[in-house]
């Protein structure tokens, strides 16, 4: 499968997730499971709605806005120069990085017409919650996706989501960073530039 369909997919399911990611993680696996299903089936409601390609990605970016732990993933995505940034500087950069998350994914939507994901199981790792599954794209062999979910910032958001091994923070970090570098380090100028990619 090419890298940008799953990348896209990444962003979907994590747009899914982090509907579902509340306190609720911590009872069991059949709640959570519950939790996920419904989320999906919200996520799902706005693929095959029938919006303006505009309109849902802004949907896309809302719900990772609001339950996604955008503040770890950018972090996460800038590496080293997140520690270097003023506060207003990363601020401005966390906004853009979130828009550029839910154009990015958002456009990739078609791809995931007609397909569903089916929850295989939860379990605590460490100091957060793995939740595994199996998704199945229509005309494409299953694949496997787990998401990990964390209360560390006072409230359960994911924070990164495995497909067949492809991790959503590394290949951030990879992306983010080679747009830096390109920048020679210049962090206003990506986040200028992150307004308008995805």
């Amino acid at each position: 499968m090419p890298n940008d369909t799953r990348r896209g997919f990444l962003g979907l399911v994590g747009a899914g997730l982090a509907i579902a990611a509340r306190p609720a993680w911590a009872l069991d696996t059949g709640e959570a499971r519950a939790l996920i299903e419904k989320s999906l089936a919200e996520v799902y409601a706005v693929i095959n709605s029938g919006q303006p390609p505009a309109q849902m990605y802004r949907a896309f970016e809302a719900i990772f806005a609001r339950y996604a732990d955008v503040e770890i993933i950018a972090r996460s995505a800038l590496g080293p120069a997140a520690r270097q940034a003023g506060g207003a500087e990363f601020a401005a950069y966390r906004q853009a990085f979130q828009g550029y998350i839910g154009r990015k994914y958002g456009k990739r939507f078609r791809e995931f017409i007609d397909s569903k994901i089916e929850v295989t199981g939860a379990k605590p790792v460490k100091s957060f919650f793995a939740v595994t599954s199996v998704a199945y794209l229509k005309g494409r062999s299953p694949m496997e996706v787990e998401w990990h979910v964390s209360d560390k910032s006072g409230k359960s958001r994911y924070f990164n989501i495995i497909i067949e091994g492809v991790n959503m923070l590394a290949s951030e970090r990879a992306e983010i960073g080679a747009m830096l570098a390109r920048r020679k380090g210049d962090l206003a100028a990506l986040t200028a530039d992150l307004q308008q990619a995805g």
